[in-house]
């Protein structure tokens, strides 16, 4: 093969190879602080950003206008570490999936839960893990939302990392908020957690 064409192609597979070993989801759990810091904490993520999703206004903030969009946070992961159904089994259990008008002490239309599945593969297993959801609680309504992907806005820096940069507001927030106190209600000991093997079940 002549030289030129070898670093074409050469060249040409640098982005598929950068690219191969990481994967984005996008999950919707209320205050993007502590969706943040409970996604950073999982091994095979590389990093979590805070922003708006699933409205349609461009350029949304949150000092500012971000009508018709939620609260979210963007995980970039190895697949190879941990896979999208784990991601999933960590967003259950930390969130109040029965809670039809926010999330926790937070009320208002952009704190409701909510998944954004980015192809058939990965909806297939969210509608698979709210059906799992609704099965062991048959008594409650699952409002948690799946709706397709779509423009994820980055928050303003000053909400990137919270939990980091101001650990004692961060900490005395999220206590107040009885964000804990209602996941161990729900989730018992599996409060923040997720399996090692989720079993989900997707209808074909």
């Amino acid at each position: 093969m002549p030289r030129a064409a070898l670093l074409l192609l050469t060249l040409l597979n640098l982005p598929l190879t950068a690219q191969a070993g990481s994967a984005t989801a996008v999950f919707a759990g209320g205050c993007f602080w502590c969706m943040e810091s409970d996604y950073e904490a999982l091994d095979g993520v590389s990093s979590v950003v805070s922003g708006f999703t699933g409205g349609t206004l461009p350029n949304p903030t949150y000092s500012g206008n971000h009508q018709g969009h939620v609260e979210a946070v963007e995980v970039t992961y190895d697949p190879d570490v941990v896979s999208y159904a784990q991601l999933l089994d960590l967003f259950w259990h930390s969130i109040d999936p029965f809670d039809n008008k926010g999330q926790f002490c937070d009320k208002g239309a952009s704190y409701r839960s909510a998944i954004f599945p980015g192809d058939a593969t990965e909806r297939a297993l969210a509608e698979a893990s709210k059906t799992a959801v609704a099965e062991r609680f048959r008594d409650h309504t699952v409002y948690t939302e799946i709706q397709d992907a779509g423009t994820f806005w980055p928050v303003e820096e000053y909400h990137q990392d919270y939990y980091l940069k101001n650990p004692i507001r961060y900490k005395y927030y999220r206590w107040n908020c009885g964000r804990d106190q209602r996941l161990q209600e729900i989730w018992g000991d599996e409060a923040g957690t997720f399996r090692e093997e989720p079993q989900l079940e997707i209808q074909s």
